[in-house]
Parts: C-alpha cells; structure tokens; sequence
C-alpha cells in the first residue's frame, strides 16, 4: 500500500517498500496470530491484518499518539481483526495469545528481552525486526550468536525521485536493516 494513504501525523512509519519486503519475510498464512511491537502508525498491523483474514493481529504501542493513529488508520480501512494493545512489550505480551509471527519495528531498548519473551511463548514463532541504528544490528548479531540462532540479514536502502529545478534526482532514504528468523515454513501446510 502507498505511504499516503495512511494517517501518519509525526509518528514514524514504515516506508511502503520496507513493508513489502518485511512482509515478505513474515511469511503470512490465513489464520496467522501476529504481534506487531513498536507498531507506528499502524501500516505493517493494517497490511497484516489484511493478509490474515482469518487471523489476529495486535498492535502494540506504548506512545498515545501512535495509539490514536493506528485506531484512525484501523478505521479508515476497516479492519476488524486488529487489536491495539497498550504499553511496552515484553511487559504487555504475558496476557496476549499465543503469537505464530511477530514484527518487531520499535523495542524501546529491550529488543533481546523481547526476542526472548516471544521464544518462551512460542518457540517456532517467525519473526521479522526492523532496525536502523548500527548498534542495535550489533546487538541483533550477538543475540543470534548466543542463542544460536540462524537468521538471514538484508540491507534494503531505497531512493526515491525529488524534483531539482526541471530535472529529477535520486534522493537516499536511510538503511534498513530487515532481520528474519524461525518459524515453520508456512507454505508447507
């Protein structure tokens, strides 16, 4: 979906191409139960929510001006399959239903006490996280050694066209670095 059909405000959004690819990487099936952390805005949890329809989707957010533009975004596309769940994870993930997949946008610092929680709920989860800072990649890179865990990393950078006086250039967005790892293989059902 393009950018500009989200409500967006001054809440950051997963760009519509790291969208495509994450969800990708997510590996939806029908009935998925997905956690999206950090969720923004709300985009990736609107996409989930319409690759699932046979499944739940629960937007976690502690920022009550993410809150409030995940449920605009949530009704503006009519989405029923969506949760807004308050508060931080891992903190608000205990009461939650078992997750087959979880998208980790934002952790707030705690990103290996998530990653964890997630394992200890389900350790055949998929789960696809998003970071942008080269320390929080360190950070993903040691957890994946010490837990063992075999996980594919990408680098998606995208340019977009700006106008320059009459003639278009191509304008860097930041790196993003796409982590994905587990799960079961959901084209095998």
């Amino acid at each position: 979906m393009r950018d500009e059909y989200f409500i967006r405000g001054q809440v950051p959004m997963t760009k519509s191409e790291v969208r495509a690819v994450s969800l990708s990487k997510l590996e939806l099936t029908n009935d998925s139960i997905v956690y999206d952390i950090g969720a923004g805005t709300g985009s990736v949890s609107i996409e989930a929510a319409r690759a699932v329809p046979g499944g739940q989707v629960y937007a976690i957010e502690k920022n009550p001006e993410a809150r409030k533009l995940i449920y605009a975004n949530r009704d503006r596309f009519q989405i029923e399959n969506l949760v807004v769940v308050e508060g931080s994870a891992p903190e608000v993930l205990t009461g939650l239903p078992l997750p087959s997949h979880a998208f980790i946008g934002g952790s707030s610092g705690c990103l290996r006490e998530v990653i964890r929680c997630l394992l200890e709920k389900n350790p055949r989860i998929r789960i696809v996280v998003n970071l942008i800072t080269l320390e929080s990649l360190s950070q993903m890179i040691d957890f994946t050694k010490t837990w063992s865990i075999e996980a594919e990393f990408i680098s998606i950078q995208v340019a977009r066209a700006g106008l320059a006086g009459t003639s278009h250039l191509m304008q860097g967005q930041n790196p993003v670095y796409v982590i994905s790892f587990g799960g079961t293989g959901g084209w095998e059902r």
